[in-house]
């Protein structure tokens, strides 16, 4: 699916030097179809490489896709400069004005933060409750999973002795799911959080399905019943150092952190690591896409409800 960006956003140039479809405004403009409208709503500190990564699994289809980035004004982001912020995105009470075909809300670093206390909750809440009306489908990731399910349903998270830290084999629970189609039986997801969900609490809620779980890792993936909302707590996103980074950063600020698992090759950090999620995480928001985006949402946005 090519995806329309600005042309000078970094990510554009790093995702056509690897081949995927990107379509600049202009060539857009000259195409007399409607392209899907998907808002990032990017609460990762590093958000240009998290542009990227996610960019880069939304553009493999025929069709465009129009992508709004959106930032919370109550943060002061400190990894990416404000005018990167004030020529690519649109501020949260922004994205309140428009409809949109999809939505995907990212994680955030602050999970051993009561959601209550993170400055821009009550901006992210007012996200939240305007995509259940006016967004067709909205996929949470990793601690954005958390706070969505926890406002809409009342989840609760808890904390973990060590943190859920490498890559790690997950099952599908149900065989009749568009999601997980062309999903092989055992498939690999990374994980990078300190908190979790229980199984035992979702499974209570009758509105939400489990569609994928992992018996070291938990739960993975959550639906709603309307197909509307979808939960995934890991990080297919990620590119194959990402781990890698977020490793050495807390081993050099002398943080107690455990070597990422099934993840460096001989489980030895002096080793370039390898991907082996990335075929996953392309047919998953491939499926996403067509399956819960583009062949469900009206083709007038105003008719969503």
């Amino acid at each position: 699916m090519p995806i329309k960006i600005q042309s000078d956003l970094p990510a554009c140039s790093v995702l056509e030097q690897e081949n995927i479809f990107v379509m600049t405004e202009q060539r857009a403009a000259h195409q007399d179809i409607r392209p899907l409208k998907i808002a990032i709503v990017n609460l990762m500190p590093t958000k240009i490489a998290t542009e990227t990564q996610l960019l880069r699994l939304l553009g493999n289809s025929p069709l465009q896709v129009e992508i709004s980035l959106v930032h919370m004004e109550a943060h002061q982001a400190r990894h990416v400069g404000s005018d990167h912020l004030d020529r690519f995105y649109i501020p949260s009470k922004d994205v309140l004005k428009s409809r949109y075909d999809g939505m995907i809300i990212t994680g955030a670093p602050v999970e051993q933060i009561p959601f209550e206390q993170v400055d821009y909750w009550s901006e992210l809440c007012d996200i939240m409750d305007f995509a259940k009306e006016n967004v067709f489908s909205t996929l949470y990731i990793c601690w954005g999973a958390q706070a969505g399910l926890y406002h809409h349903y009342g989840v609760n998270k808890y904390p973990l002795d060590k943190k859920m830290f490498g890559v790690f084999p997950h099952h599908r629970t149900t065989h009749a799911e568009p999601l997980l189609r062309g999903f092989d039986d055992v498939f690999p997801v990374p994980q990078s959080r300190h908190t979790t969900v229980r199984k035992e609490d979702i499974v209570q809620k009758p509105q939400l399905n489990i569609l994928a779980e992992s018996d070291e890792a938990g739960v993975l993936l959550v639906k709603s019943q309307s197909n509307r909302e979808i939960f995934m707590t890991g990080h297919l996103e990620y590119d194959t150092g990402t781990l890698a980074q977020e490793y050495f950063r807390d081993v050099d600020k002398g943080l107690p952190i455990q070597m990422p698992v099934n993840y460096f090759p001989g489980n030895n950090s002096k080793n370039e690591p390898v991907s082996t999620w990335r075929s996953t995480a392309h047919l998953f928001y491939s499926n996403w896409l067509n399956y819960y985006v583009y062949q469900e949402t009206p083709f007038n946005l105003t008719d969503i409800h």
